[in-house]
């Protein structure tokens, strides 16, 4: 059985673009593995298929093989129940390993959907004083159902999804380590502008272009680059 407080990926905030965007500074206008290099536009391309309340089809995405997943480490009560979730509380819970519940939108599903076990994600830390990236997980199960959907108690209790068709999936996420350094959104961002003027792996990153999304997929160049930067002093 899974813990009673389960391993969340910023469900509301993040996949609304509410809180989220208010908190990480994303002003951007936005619709959020195994061949990471995929084009730029492709991943545009991708992003257009499938809008969060859209049908429950299957996407026609690219596959990637490395991961941001967005969580909330400080305490916000929701319908009275604290959604807190940060990489302290999974390092903290059985075999350091959780799942990720509560996703309601139908693009960071289908992310979801695409995961493979074993493959790679940042743990980012949202809706926070300072946003950013903290440590490292690997996906420990691939996607199943979701049960809370069907958890009137729980609040993301879904009174339209059905269990002969169920609408939602989760994964089941480890506990890696944390970064060598904190790598916070503000610095992110000056890498994301910098790239975008002038070339370079962030130029596309989900985070600034999808922002709204809380599974949001990488290309092995900007995992690369962003796992970098953790032995690199601070961009001032």
């Amino acid at each position: 059985m899974p813990p009673k407080k389960r391993t969340r990926s910023s469900k509301t905030s993040a996949d609304s673009g509410k809180a989220d965007l208010a908190s990480d500074g994303c002003n951007e206008t936005m619709p959020s593995v195994k061949d990471a290099d995929k084009t730029a536009g492709s991943r545009r391309k991708a992003a257009s298929s499938v809008k969060s309340g859209s049908k429950d089809t299957a996407d026609t995405t690219p596959e990637y093989s490395h991961w941001l997943m967005k969580s909330e480490p400080e305490s916000r009560l929701e319908n009275g129940i604290d959604v807190k979730f940060g990489i302290e509380d999974l390092k903290a819970l059985p075999d350091q390993t959780g799942c990720w519940d509560g996703v309601r939108n139908y693009q960071a599903r289908n992310f979801m959907r695409q995961m493979k076990e074993g493959q790679l994600a940042f743990f980012y830390h949202s809706n926070c004083k300072e946003p950013g990236i903290a440590g490292l997980m690997k996906i420990a199960k691939e996607a199943y159902v979701d049960h809370t959907q069907f958890d009137k108690k729980d609040v993301h209790y879904d009174a339209s999804s059905k269990p002969e068709n169920p609408k939602w999936s989760m994964v089941d996420v480890q506990y890696q380590r944390m970064m060598k350094r904190y790598l916070p959104l503000s610095e992110l961002k000056k890498y994301y502008h910098q790239h975008s003027a002038k070339g370079g792996p962030l130029k596309n990153l989900a985070l600034f272009t999808r922002a709204r999304l809380s599974v949001q997929p990488l290309t092995k160049e900007e995992y690369d680059f962003i796992l970098s930067l953790e032995d690199k002093d601070p961009l001032v």
